[in-house]
């Protein structure tokens, strides 16, 4: 029978496997139902007894992942009570252990914390905690209200949940990291700056997601019109709460069907047509008071040490996945972003003859697919990856940069790939990410990189050099490992001004 922890709101009785104790399905926060379904997050209410924590909780209302993502997803029925967490811990009766909190990606779009298993970084000594927060527009659906960003406001309400409970579990609440990929990292970029976020972790890591990635409230807004226009009810909170979560859902996948089949900046914005993204942080002038990336640069998270990196090949996951990449032409990547939307180089923002001239050189033997690839690896990740080191590099915390290099068999580094390498899983849980690894994953990189990041959960350094705006040193993940100068310097030129 597992441990009983006594929390803020009452007890908890959890599991224990191989040592490790789990609580699984924990609120943060209370559940976002009736008229407070798109209201921000509330406090736990208090229960008596002894709750079960050892069953995974409910996943947020999302639309269904696409086929790229695999089945893995659906691990977790979404519900009312969604607003959970869950944490491994190597004995909930230590005291100072390192705390690590895993921020999900899934395109702000979709996520199941179920999908994660932090019991391997509890085996070595920290505390895991993964957390569910709300995806589409239960998360990021902005009207003419003052209100927005209630996924970022859950991610803070449970930062704060650990501030206050995780003692209870073995954890030092003065020691949080947060770590998270894609748009999980995109998020952890944004909290940096964000005021209502500051002093509610000392380290964060950010695996292919940065601080650029947020739409204006102008766009944001606009979207909320079409989305109440499909609905057919008023653009308010209040009125788009009132409709049925099945209903709502079906809305948010037409919306994305009409972005992609008609990617006219002119109705939804350049910014929503490049990213495909209906929901993502906005800039509201309150929870997000300006650009992320700017915030950085003038000092917001100057005192949180942080790593940012990406993987070579990010974006040819989803070229691939999708069966595009064989499919894209010169007449497609030179051709207008109101008729190819994303598929157009265009759309990214540079001078396109210039851009084919610059990738054709560096990758002379690439098609036309995997020329848009690695511009759309530049423009998502790496790129801002570089800029938030830039912009994070100070006198009080640390920066650290990386890049994952190993290739996958018939892929490429791509995006997603380092997760089970630094969760220590690739034999023990191969559900979600497994398919990509090939039959015989290299375990030294898994036992490299899940060291780095307890090292630098743990102390602040995960075992390279800083980086700082002479050098640039970058450590570069594989079989064998090395810390290189400057390895992206023509992109970083080419993208200065643009990106």
């Amino acid at each position: 029978m597992g441990a009983v922890v006594k929390t803020v709101h009452g007890e908890l009785r959890g599991s224990v496997a191989d040592g490790v104790h789990a609580f699984l399905g924990v609120p943060y926060a209370a559940p976002p139902s009736g008229a407070d379904r798109l209201g921000p997050p509330r406090r736990v209410e208090p229960w008596e007894g002894v709750r079960d924590a050892t069953r995974y909780g409910a996943a947020p209302p999302q639309v269904a992942p696409p086929e790229s993502a695999g089945s893995d997803w659906d691990t977790a029925v979404a519900g009312e009570d969604c607003l959970n967490l869950n944490i491994w811990t190597p004995d909930p009766g230590a005291a100072g252990l390192p705390v690590m909190v895993w921020v999900q990606g899934g395109m702000f779009e979709f996520g199941c914390t179920a999908a994660y298993n932090g019991s391997h970084f509890a085996r070595d000594g920290v505390v895991c905690v993964v957390i569910n927060w709300r995806v589409g527009a239960d998360g990021f659906l902005a009207v003419d209200d003052g209100t927005a960003n209630l996924g970022l406001l859950d991610q803070v309400a449970a930062l704060e949940w650990v501030r206050e409970n995780i003692a209870a579990f073995g954890g030092d609440p003065a020691t949080v990291t947060v770590f998270g990929e894609s748009a999980g990292a995109m998020s952890i970029g944004t909290l940096l700056s964000m005021p209502r976020a500051e002093g509610l972790f000392r380290r964060a890591i950010a695996q292919s997601g940065a601080a650029h990635q947020v739409i204006s409230a102008e766009t944001a807004h606009r979207i909320g019109r079409y989305l109440a226009e499909k609905l057919n009810v008023p653009p308010t909170r209040e009125a788009i709460a009132a409709v049925p979560v099945e209903r709502l859902l079906r809305a948010q996948a037409e919306l994305k069907a009409e972005l992609l089949a008609q990617p006219d900046p002119g109705r939804w914005g350049q910014e929503v047509v490049t990213s495909t993204l209906l929901w993502q942080p906005v800039i509201d002038g309150e929870v997000v008071p300006g650009p992320p990336i700017d915030r950085i640069a003038a000092g917001a998270g100057a005192q949180v040490d942080l790593i940012v990196g990406t993987n070579t090949d990010d974006w040819r996951l989803f070229r691939v996945l999708s069966g595009d990449i064989d499919q894209i032409t010169d007449e497609v990547l030179t051709g207008p972003v109101g008729v190819h939307g994303y598929q157009a180089l265009a759309a990214y923002g540079l001078p396109v003859e210039t851009a084919l001239a610059a990738y054709r050189a560096a990758y002379p033997d690439a098609g036309p697919g995997d020329l848009l690839a690695a511009v759309q690896t530049d423009w998502w990740v790496r790129i801002p990856a570089i800029r938030l080191a830039d912009a994070h590099v100070n006198a009080t915390s640390r920066t650290y940069m990386y890049e994952f290099t190993w290739p996958a068999p018939g892929l490429g580094a791509v995006h997603a790939l380092e997760i089970p390498f630094v969760f220590d899983t690739l034999s023990t849980d191969a559900r979600l990410f497994g398919p990509l690894l090939g039959d015989d994953p290299p375990q030294q990189l898994a036992d490299t990189m899940h060291a780095a990041w307890i090292s630098f959960a743990t102390s602040g350094d995960p075992g390279w050099p800083r980086y700082d705006l002479n050098r640039r040193t970058t450590m570069r993940f594989n079989t064998t490992s090395q810390a290189v100068d400057d390895p992206r310097a023509w992109e970083r030129a080419l993208w200065e001004g643009v990106r």
